[in-house]
């Protein structure tokens, strides 16, 4: 049986899914924080709670009794955790605290003793700051971030108790996308500002670079490293290798939606670096992985999936059917 922690959030409910169509049991637990609407959380399982095979608890890891929700489970997939770089700083710091530092000591504290055979663990390419190019794992960590630097707690958390006996493997995620993508996240208020929602938040120039990975792909990873011989203890990236411009984005957006992205302009925040990419080597040796969905293929995923769940009106203006820029993911 596979316990997935953070089930109903984006990557989780697209875990369980694809575990569930596998054959497997699974034992979601989330405990639904306001970060965003729990109906929209609730929402994502909805294909999974009509599953015989699919039991949800809505428990909260700081305090649930964890031996009891570990009970005959082989493999746990730690999705959950507080997001948000910008949420992290002041006041929100204490929820990035218990969310992601707390909660994981616990369940990996609960781990040891109950026969788990794996925990994949969600971490962050948050934990490396500012870099130059491509990034290794064993490249420096300095995160630029109270989120990033929660990640990097949970990563020595897993050393630690992976020096115990417990077979830890932290992931770092690399600005993943695609349907049911949070609210908060850019493309998710760039395709709603196209659509006729608010104005999308373009904090500075644009110039800004990322390895965008579509959430597919994300779960093949995650999927075929639970049983991978080898890598206890082994941190790896999973991302795209290629990296894309905000504004490139931008653009992609407006073709794939036919419309222009109302811009709100504003100052770049702390805590946003100007590159993540992703080198995958790692992963490529482990697992032989590679992501195969473009972004534009991947991008246009995720506008179907909002033009179906929201059913904003399209806007009357039209843009010509040019994106500029290499966006292949």
């Amino acid at each position: 049986m596979h316990l997935v922690t953070g089930c109903a959030g984006f990557i989780g409910s697209k875990l369980v899914d694809r575990l569930l169509a596998l054959g497997h049991r699974v034992v979601g637990v989330d405990c639904l924080t306001p970060t965003y609407e729990p109906e929209v959380k609730l929402g994502n399982l909805e294909r999974a709670l009509a599953q015989p095979g699919f039991g949800f608890r809505p428990d909260d890891l700081v305090m649930a009794d964890l031996e009891s929700l570990l009970d005959g489970v082989d493999v746990v997939f730690h999705l959950a955790g507080q997001p948000g770089v910008q949420t992290s700083w002041g006041a929100g710091f204490a929820d990035h605290l218990e969310r992601n530092v707390m909660a994981t000591q616990r369940l990996l504290e609960a781990s040891l003793p109950t026969g788990v055979k794996r925990v994949l663990m969600a971490s962050s390419s948050s934990v490396y700051g500012a870099v130059k190019g491509a990034t290794p794992e064993e490249a420096p960590v300095r995160p630029l971030s109270p989120y990033g630097l929660t990640k990097l707690s949970t990563e020595h958390l897993a050393a630690l108790y992976g020096a115990r006996g417990l077979d830890v493997v932290p992931l770092r995620f690399f600005t993943v996308y695609g349907p049911r993508q949070r609210p908060d996240m850019a493309f998710h208020r760039m395709i709603k500002a196209a659509l006729g929602g608010p104005a999308f938040p373009l904090r500075g120039d644009g110039s800004q670079r990322r390895s965008f990975t579509f959430v597919d792909d994300v779960v093949d990873a995650v999927v075929r490293l639970a049983d991978a011989p080898g890598i206890a203890g082994c941190v790896l990236n999973v991302g795209s290798s290629t990296t894309t411009a905000l504004v490139e984005v931008l653009d992609l957006v407006e073709h794939l939606v036919g419309c222009p992205v109302p811009l709100d302009y504003q100052g770049r925040p702390p805590g946003d670096p100007d590159l993540t990419h992703a080198s995958v080597e790692r992963l490529r040796e482990v697992i032989g992985w590679v992501p195969t969905t473009s972004l534009e293929d991947g991008l246009a995923a995720q506008v179907d999936y909002q033009r179906a769940q929201n059913g904003w009106e399209v806007r009357t203006s039209r843009i010509p059917s040019v994106v500029s820029g290499s966006l292949s993911s």
